[in-house]
């Protein structure tokens, strides 16, 4: 009897495994009625490539989900949407690896320096609790980072998956992680600009002031993986 209800357990086990596997990377009827699209179709790199480059290398599609290179800083290269975004609502799930760092980018332009954070504002993604050097309070997970710090943390053990919402309307931009408001603030108003002059991007004149652009994700050092990326244009 005890082996039958190992067996009927790693049975459902597999079961929910595949059924979790099947409803990933997709819209629901009313996500594609209310203007969703997928921007990752869990299968392939569609619809993306490498900063300021082509084909993607190092990234992997791996039981639909997409994996950096995992193995260090920039080993693969940041990736980003071919088509650019203005105003939106982006929605993400992810997750890292122990002592792990990423980025997700708005904003970016191309044809700007050499990486992809000397233009494009960043959600930034890290391990918390775990990272080995002292973090500045605008370095936590969900800060814009190097500018507005989060209000709360809201960030999940790591290796647990994370729900992001990014909301660009204007000149408003909204950081939200598993639910929680985080980030509040507006581009280019006297704040910004002011923590722009005195902080990290003072010598990085290009920074943010783009004001339509791709969507980015970093491979920056470590393992992290993202699946369900999808987007809502707000006109």
């Amino acid at each position: 009897m005890r082996k039958i209800r190992i067996l009927f357990f790693l049975m459902l086990t597999f079961i929910m495994g595949n059924a979790q596997i099947s409803t990933m990377n997709t819209l629901s009827e009313k996500e594609e009625q209310d203007g969703w699209k997928l921007l990752f179709n869990g299968s392939d790199f569609d619809g993306w490539k490498t900063f300021q480059g082509g084909e993607i290398t190092g990234w992997k599609v791996i039981n639909g989900v997409l994996n950096n290179s995992g193995v260090g800083s920039d080993h693969g290269g940041d990736i980003v949407t071919k088509k650019k975004y203005k105003n939106f609502e982006l929605y993400i799930e992810w997750k890292i690896d122990p002592q792990s760092n990423s980025g997700i980018f708005y904003h970016v332009n191309e044809k700007v320096g050499k990486a992809i954070y000397e233009s494009g504002p960043e959600y930034q993604l890290i391990d918390d609790k775990g990272w080995p050097n002292k973090l500045n309070d605008n370095q936590y997970s969900a800060a814009n980072y190097a500018m507005h710090p989060p209000r709360v943390s809201a960030v999940k053990d790591v290796s647990e998956w994370n729900q992001t919402r990014i909301i660009v309307d204007g000149t408003h931009v909204q950081h939200y992680l598993n639910g929680e408001l985080v980030v509040d603030y507006h581009l280019w108003d006297a704040d910004w600009q002011l923590r722009k002059e005195k902080g990290k991007w003072k010598d990085f004149p290009e920074y943010g002031i783009a004001k339509t652009g791709n969507i980015g994700l970093q491979d920056h050092g470590g393992l992290a993986q993202f699946r369900n990326i999808k987007i809502r244009e707000i006109k």
